[in-house]
């Protein structure tokens, strides 16, 4: 039996992972992160105020350009299409975010209201990208990550910028716009989570 197929696969999709974690850019805005060397857990919060999609300086536009496209296709489809793209936060973007954090930084990262530190990632931009099958664009976002003290919010430990944290599926399947921007909260995640470990 030829395992080579099998294993060029495996290899790609290892490399297609690496690249994406690799193009995006963390950078220290302001103070250090040496606070939370030792930590076993972070709070997270997420905020996505003032966000940017597309070509849209404001997010409300998108979504009522969006809403209306899709419900003069298909009566009602706009509106189950714009509870999606708000419910998806909760229920797709930030776990995918705690759970790449956590498995990069070896910090837990999630609902520790009793923990020190709380990370508020802010997200500022998000490209939601497109797959029609014979033409893609991926999805990437931009974003803020606050490291501040639980107990008083106002005591910035440090601030990190997120830049094009690319998401994509392998092999294309990623059809779905939740899909692909999961993956790009995903991408963040790791690349915060390994930066804070470095």
């Amino acid at each position: 039996m030829n395992l080579l197929p099998k294993i060029a696969v495996v290899a790609a999709i290892m490399l297609s992972s690496t690249l994406a974690a690799d193009a995006q850019k963390v950078r220290v805005q302001e103070g250090n992160l040496s606070a939370i060397k030792g930590q076993t857990e972070i709070n997270t919060e997420f905020t996505y105020e003032h966000v940017k999609v597309g070509e849209f300086d404001n997010e409300d536009d998108y979504i009522k350009k969006k809403t209306d496209d899709y419900n003069k296709k298909e009566s009602g489809k706009g509106d189950t299409w714009a509870a999606a793209w708000k419910a998806d936060r909760e229920a797709r973007f930030e776990p995918k975010f705690e759970e790449l954090f956590t498995e990069s930084a070896g910090i837990k990262a999630g609902a520790f209201p009793s923990a020190k530190y709380t990370l508020i990632f802010k997200t500022t931009f998000i490209e939601p990208g497109f797959n029609v099958g014979v033409a893609r664009k991926n999805a990437y976002i931009n974003g803020e990550a606050w490291i501040v003290e639980t107990a008083d919010k106002s005591k910035v430990v440090a601030k990190l910028s997120v830049d094009k944290a690319p998401g994509r599926m392998a092999f294309g399947m990623d059809f779905d716009t939740g899909a692909r921007i999961t993956e790009s909260y995903a991408t963040a995640g790791r690349g915060i989570g390994r930066f804070i470990k470095k």
